[in-house]
């Protein structure tokens, strides 16, 4: 039974971030479910994806883009049958670990400078991707008017979420894993990147030269392949 793919988009982005990943796993014989991640804190939004794992029978493989990586890590291991974790320009937090964290563990992002904050009645601050900026810091290698419409509908993430730190039993420790992120990301340092695929012994590492952050958006091809190879291995972790 081939697994079920949960697509898990990340903060400034929303589902449609996989429209171009969908339809060549779709071919491949794949369901898929492009989740809505709340974006709300860490712990929150990895328990909404774990509830959505919970209503598949059979196998699961879960990817995550940006933020989107932390959330996966930090779904329920008990939720579903879950064979292996993609991370696509993510996040995979060791327990303790935040994303804002892992950001500043190497140089290169420039995503602080890039952001202006909304507060929340809540008490809560929510982050956005300065229109003017986003092109050039999520989406470099995006044509500029589909780069206009990701920044008009991009969703915000909240500050704290991106602070929260990642609890106990990461999945990549018990999982296999492959990795996929583009040279030029300016959200996610590319150093941190290959830190974190060698630290989760990923079964595959794949950088995409002149690659912005927006990997699945700009080169959705490559993303789907890893994903389908990602979904025909059972790799003992």
């Amino acid at each position: 039974m081939q697994p079920t793919i949960v697509l898990v988009h990340g903060a400034f982005a929303e589902p449609g971030t996989w429209d171009g990943v969908i339809d060549p796993l779709m071919s491949a014989g794949h369901a898929v479910i492009a989740a809505d991640n709340p974006l709300r804190g860490l712990a929150a939004d990895a328990a909404a994806v774990s509830d959505l794992v919970r209503t598949i029978d059979g196998p699961v493989l879960l990817v995550g883009h940006s933020y989107g990586g932390a959330v996966i890590t930090n779904v329920d291991p008990e939720a579903g049958e879950i064979v292996g974790l993609v991370y696509v320009a993510a996040f995979a937090p060791e327990p303790g670990e935040s994303a804002f964290e892992l950001a500043r563990m190497f140089p290169g992002s420039t995503l602080g400078d890039a952001t202006t904050s909304v507060p929340r009645s809540d008490g809560t601050t929510d982050l956005y991707i300065r229109p003017d900026r986003f092109h050039s810091q999520f989406c470099a290698d995006v044509p500029a008017p589909r780069a206009a419409r990701m920044a008009a509908k991009q969703r915000p993430v909240t500050q704290e979420a991106l602070v929260e730190p990642a609890g106990e039993g990461a999945l990549w420790q018990a999982l296999p894993s492959w990795f996929l992120f583009g040279e030029l990301d300016r959200n996610i340092p590319v150093a941190l990147e290959h830190f974190m695929a060698v630290r989760a012994r990923a079964h595959r590492v794949t950088e995409i030269p002149g690659a912005s952050h927006a990997v699945p958006v700009a080169h959705p091809d490559a993303t789907a392949h890893l994903i389908r190879e990602a979904a025909s291995l059972r790799v003992t972790a």
